[in-house]
């Protein structure tokens, strides 16, 4: 990285995924509207086989990026894209427009967005909070924060969006 991150044309890199709250994404593209900055949009599919240890072999790139042509992969990028897209549209029009990319990863959430940054030389990484839920408290348990890992893992910004709505409010 330079030594003044936010003085080229690099994205910002927001982590997404499927029902998540539109905070995240809307601060992200708010951001990189006033900053004048794509926005490159990361889904990380937790599910997939993912080959990293040894970069000398040939299945190393595509583990790292799955198969586009994959059924399951195709239909959360296609509810994703359109969650990018409702979010961009509410940018306020004197803040500027937010371009935007799609890219789908595979393995750890957190490594895949440090690799990806790393790749991309962006200036920030954003992601949001976890999930409220049991199962969610378990699933960071076990795989940790991603917020965390990533503040404490790599040298870019991380900015943590919270949930807005407050605990006692998002009961049903």
């Amino acid at each position: 990285m330079t030594s003044d991150p936010f003085s080229g044309t690099s994205p910002l890199l927001v982590g997404i995924a499927p029902k998540q709250h539109p905070e995240v994404l809307q601060t992200a593209a708010v951001l990189a509207a006033r900053l004048g900055r794509p926005l490159l949009c990361a889904y990380v599919d937790e599910a997939s086989y993912l080959v990293e240890w040894d970069p000398a072999r040939s299945a190393h790139r595509l583990s790292l990026h799955p198969d586009a042509d994959d059924e399951d992969i195709r239909a959360v990028a296609a509810e994703l894209r359109a969650a990018v897209e409702a979010a961009v549209a509410k940018v306020p029009a004197g803040a500027g427009q937010a371009e935007w990319t799609l890219r789908t990863l595979a393995g750890d959430p957190a490594r895949a967005l440090a690799r990806l940054a790393a790749e991309s030389d962006v200036p920030m990484i954003i992601v949001g909070t976890s999930e409220r839920g049991f199962s969610h408290r378990l699933s960071e348990a076990l795989n940790g924060s991603v917020g965390a890992w990533l503040s404490h893992h790599q040298s870019r910004p991380v900015l943590v969006v919270p949930y807005r709505m407050p605990a006692h409010e998002d009961r049903p």
